[in-house]
Formats: C-alpha cells, structure tokens, sequence
C-alpha cells in the first residue's frame, strides 16, 4: 500500500491571509491618513473610498476608527472581496459593516457618492502601462472626489527597482519572498511575483502576480497636476538615525535620498 504524501504548511496556507501579513500595514496607513488630513482640512474625513480594495481590511481599519466613517471598496476580483467579507467584514460589529458598501467594478467606470478621500495603495495603479490610461484613471478619481477632497498613493521606486532581483523577509511563521522576475527598459513594464515559504520548506509559489509599469514620481506627479489636481505633494520617509533605516514617519518633501529602494506617499489635493 503506497503511503499518503504528508500535507505541507504551504498547501494549507490561505494567500490572502498571508498578504495581510506581510504586505499590509493598515493602523499605520490610517494613522497617515488621518494625520495628513487633519494638517490640511479644518473638518472632519467620513466617506473614504478604497480603489483596488482586495480584501477591503484597510475600509475596515477606517470603519473601525470612528462610529462617522464609511468607506466604499472597489475590486474587479470576485473571489477576493468574497474573502474580505467572509474574514474582514465578518470582525466588525454589525453597525461598523453597515458602513461599508464593496462593489465588484472597474475602477474607470464605477459611480459612487463624492468621496472625501480615494486611496490607490500598494502601488495597485501600476497596473495602468500607458500614460493616457494613468490620466483617465487620474481624472476619474478627480471626479469621484468632493470638493475639497483628497487623493492618497503610495509609489515605490530606487536603484533596484527595475532589477531582475528576488528579496526574503522573515515574518511570523513564514518567509515573504518579493521577485523581479523581469523589466522592459523600453516601456518600463515589468513583471513581478510574490511567493511564502514555511518551516517545512514547503512554498507557495506566485501567491500573486503583478505585470505593471514601473512609474517615476515626476510621471506621476505630472500627471496628476494634468488631470487638474491642485496641488501634489510627495511624503518622505525620515531616517533613524541609529539604524539608517526608515522610521516611519512622512513628511512634504522636495528632495529624495537615492536609496536603492524606497517608498512613499502622494498626497493629490482636488
């Protein structure tokens, strides 16, 4: 009698779950948000509105801030908001899940009530290649905006951006594995993956995948003062001082430092 293959940790390992992990960070994204916000508005944020949502845990976390807030997510993925629903919404108190609403829509097109503030996290606009694309995106985000609303992105970029490189992170219990696996210097497209491995050196390969255009801050700065944003402004990291590394913390910027990889915030006045 053949002996059954001993299941792996890889093969009972939920992918979203681990993204939430190792990717997101949503109490210190909120946390930007709300602090920026509060720099630049003399009112209260309530409507927020999450483009390429996933599994909506970042609406969540600002459902979650005050009983005032509500958010609207939107994804094309079907599966994904599934899951946001069935894990993220589910932890939320009935009165807190009231005030999100998560439509399955392209982002182009969807029509929904004036925001205070659209979020693109997690370089999620990236998946636009060409410049008219990013401008219609750009200007759809305008409209969906009130008056004085406020447009928050984050971007990526350095000396190893556009390497063909793969970079491990330790997390808790497993390892997050980011892959270049390619760039086209002609159009600046690349294609990226994302793979978990665990103790049992078992893996989970191309968790997720991204084929997007590795956009500079002055296209995308330009672009949105193109599609009519009053004012653009780029958020720097600081430096610890004793570790040389990032300290979390966000401020307007005019000069970067030339790391070999660095991310930060855009922060688009309507």
């Amino acid at each position: 009698m053949a002996r059954l293959k001993k299941s792996t940790m890889a093969a009972h390992a939920d992918r979203h779950y681990l993204y939430q992990e190792s990717v997101q960070d949503t109490e210190a994204e909120i946390d930007f948000i709300e602090e920026t916000w509060a720099a630049l508005r003399e009112r209260p944020a309530e409507l927020l509105r999450e483009d390429f949502c996933g599994t909506a845990n970042t609406a969540c976390e600002w459902v979650r801030r005050d009983p005032l807030h509500h958010a609207i997510g939107i994804d094309l993925d079907a599966e994904v908001l599934e899951w946001g629903r069935i894990n993220n919404l589910a932890q939320l108190e009935s009165r807190q899940r009231s005030r999100i609403l998560l439509l399955q829509e392209d982002v182009l097109y969807a029509s929904t009530e004036p925001a205070d503030i659209v979020l693109a996290m997690n370089f999620s606009y990236y998946l636009f290649l060409t410049r008219s694309d990013m401008l219609t995106y750009f200007r759809c985000v305008r409209e969906s905006l009130v008056e004085d609303g406020i447009f928050f992105l984050d971007a990526y970029g350095g000396y190893d951006a556009p390497r063909e490189i793969e970079e491990e992170r330790e997390c808790d219990g497993f390892t997050y594995i980011w892959e270049q696996a390619s760039f086209n210097p002609i159009d600046g497209t690349m294609t990226c993956h994302i793979h978990y491995e665990f103790s049992d050196r078992s893996r989970m390969e191309r968790a997720f995948s991204y084929h997007w255009r590795l956009w500079t801050l002055p296209e995308i700065r330009e672009l949105l003062e193109e599609a009519g944003f009053s004012d653009v402004t780029v958020y720097w990291e600081g430096t610890d001082e004793k570790t040389n590394e990032g300290d979390g913390i966000y401020k307007p910027a005019e000069i970067g430092d030339a790391d070999p990889g660095w991310v930060c915030y855009v922060v688009a006045q309507r």
